[in-house]
């Protein structure tokens, strides 16, 4: 767990994971330099359970991604699982996600979550229909397809999730340059070199503040309309193949880089096409005849229809 400055919400969710039907064998929890009372909360509470509690204290404010780095590394356990402060566990969740590492090639496990507000009042949503981690995602994930679902960083959040800690050295130090945060990378590179599961019942009760760093806002629908305004609002949509080739490229790097430690082959296979059709997207000639050609070839290679939105980006990129 890290804190900073979490006392408005910190004792409900120690309480939370206090209460759980398995209980956790250690909590590491790492403060970010709180002017509030976390420290205080979380010692009080220390004194209160039958299981450890470390807590750390940053020399400095590093910032949430780097600390919650730290903690990871401070971690005795076989499973880590992260916990944000102002959240609160379902009394089920360790319990559940545990029986997920049953199958060792199993590297990492996440839950869908219940969208409350400050209060815990749920907001009539999940935090899967706010990612958009829908059906068709999860069958994606079932079929092998893992890094399709999980190369935007978006899909995991880390108050969901649990990995093993052997992975620790693939995913540490996490990238502060790109366009996602260490629940997206833990999961993408974690996905890269093992077997992933999703538990559909929530298992946190995700509060939403107007403090939080992240959150889940309610997602509407996207479908896009055939014909020619099908084509018009695929002129309109943003397209992030900058930033996935961004992310793609580092992860790659990475994985090449522990080689030795882990069977990532498969995965930089997988990689490899993503990334070329990402940096044909990235860089398409002035030229309308010299980008028809190149648009026609990626459509022809169906890589649009696996790594984009189809037909839609391909005019997207034809008529931009």
């Amino acid at each position: 767990m890290c804190t900073y400055n979490g006392e408005p919400y910190l004792a409900e969710q120690l309480a939370s994971i206090a209460t759980q039907t398995r209980q956790p064998d250690e909590l590491v929890v790492c403060d970010d330099q709180s002017t509030d009372n976390s420290r205080e909360i979380v010692a009080a509470f220390a004194a209160t359970v039958p299981f450890p509690v470390d807590l750390h204290v940053n020399e400095r404010n590093i910032g949430f991604t780097k600390n919650f780095e730290r903690a990871i590394t401070l971690c005795n356990g076989d499973i880590i699982a992260l916990a944000d402060h102002d959240d609160v566990w379902l009394p089920q969740k360790l319990k559940r996600l545990e029986t997920c590492f049953r199958k060792p090639e199993v590297g990492l496990a996440f839950s869908d979550a219940e969208v409350v507000d400050k209060e815990l009042r749920p907001l009539g949503y999940r935090l899967w229909e706010s990612v958009g981690f829908d059906e068709k995602q999860r069958q994606l994930v079932r079929s092998g397809r893992v890094l399709d679902v999980l190369l935007p960083g978006w899909t995991v959040t880390g108050a969901t999730m649990a990995f093993r800690a052997k992975f620790r050295n693939l995913i540490v130090e996490f990238p502060t340059d790109l366009p996602l945060i260490h629940d997206g990378w833990i999961a993408l590179l974690i996905a890269s070199v093992a077997e992933v599961e999703f538990v559909e019942e929530p298992l946190i009760k995700y509060r939403q503040h107007e403090r939080q760093q992240i959150g889940a806002k309610e997602r509407a629908p996207y479908t896009a309309p055939p014909g020619i305004d099908g084509a018009r609002e695929a002129m309109r949509r943003s397209n992030a193949y900058d930033d996935l080739l961004a992310i793609g490229t580092q992860a790659r790097q990475r994985l090449t880089e522990h080689q030795d430690q882990f069977n990532t082959t498969e995965a930089i296979a997988k990689l490899d096409p993503r990334l070329k059709h990402l940096q044909v997207r990235a860089n398409l000639p002035a030229g309308k005849l010299r980008r028809a050609s190149c648009v026609l070839r990626e459509l022809l290679s169906h890589r649009y229809h696996h790594y984009s939105n189809g037909v839609y980006s391909a005019v997207k990129d034809l008529l931009a």
